[in-house]
């Protein structure tokens, strides 16, 4: 009897022994909930940031964890690139002189608007974790000229030259005096510039261009717009006379006859362009008449100077 309990006593701590043994060797389960909390510490779940443009009173809100702050502290780059140019083109916004109709009222100016692409980068990449609202870098530029200056400005003529067309054929007539309109009234500062395409803008029929002969590869050809070069062409003789200073300027690969040899501008939409600024130390206005009854184009020069 005494036997068979001690038998009994020393299985059982045998088998305890083996429970205990087994139980030291069983891995531990670390729970990851207590790093996780650590890293939302450390960057949010998500950061959303006002990035607000104060010339324009307008507020950009955007995520950063779009442009790579999820998992540590940095941001990329090239995204946040893509980011400045993006905003960039809804803010840019060039500087427009006041101008004179031909009625003779003044349409105000516009001052140049521009975001600074690369310290907004640099900026949000030094950015604090937690930052709500960013002021955009943008710079604003007055006109160069203010209303006040334009007072009598059309009394002096410092340039003027005038081309003939025919005016029977209606669609090359129609662009002359369409593309001609666009450039009468600019006001040029001084050391400001002139692009004729850029002020003219594209040619398409949406604008009233029709479909007239022009002037490719040294091969006349039918093209919306055609005729618009003798207005590039008059203004150039008008500015040049009036000594202001050419910066971009080609000619045509053939004579075109309304000009001297050597004395046109072909322009053409995403092509050559004519471009010229004012050397001047006053201001100066550009103006151009159109009869299509007599068939002539007058682009003039003025100041008050």
């Amino acid at each position: 009897m005494k036997k068979a309990l001690l038998f009994c006593i020393l299985f059982l701590l045998a088998a305890c022994s083996l429970d205990a043994s087994v139980e030291e060797k069983k891995p531990v389960a670390i729970h990851s909930s207590y790093f996780q909390s650590e890293m939302v510490e450390k960057t949010p779940v998500y950061w959303k940031v006002d990035l607000k443009d104060e010339y324009n009173g307008i507020v950009h809100d955007i995520l950063l964890n779009d442009y790579g702050y999820l998992l540590d502290s940095s941001l990329d780059e090239e995204k946040l690139k893509q980011l400045a140019h993006d905003l960039a083109s809804q803010i840019d916004t060039p500087m427009k002189n006041p101008r004179i109709t031909s009625e003779g009222d003044v349409i105000p100016g516009r001052a140049r608007v521009i975001l600074s692409e690369t310290e907004l980068v640099e900026e949000l990449l030094a950015l604090e974790a937690g930052t709500k609202e960013f002021v955009l870098p943008v710079y604003v530029t007055k006109p160069s000229v203010a209303e006040e200056d334009l007072v009598g400005i059309e009394k002096k003529i410092i340039g003027e030259y005038k081309t003939y067309f025919n005016p029977a054929v209606m669609g090359r007539a129609e662009n002359v005096k369409l593309s001609a309109q666009e450039i009468s009234g600019i006001v040029l500062g001084p050391g400001d510039s002139f692009s004729f395409n850029q002020t003219v803008g594209e040619r398409t029929v949406e604008r009233g261009y029709q479909e007239a002969k022009e002037i490719i590869n040294k091969e006349f050809v039918m093209g919306i717009g055609g005729g618009i070069c003798q207005t590039s062409s008059t203004l150039f003789n008008a500015v040049d006379q009036a000594g202001l200073e050419m910066i971009e300027r080609y000619t045509h690969s053939r004579e075109i006859g309304y000009v001297p040899a050597g004395r046109d501008a072909t322009v053409s939409w995403g092509g050559p362009d004519f471009r010229f600024s004012n050397p001047h130390p006053y201001p100066v206005l550009l103006q151009s008449q159109v009869d299509v009854q007599r068939g002539e184009i007058i682009v003039s020069v003025h100041t008050h100077q």
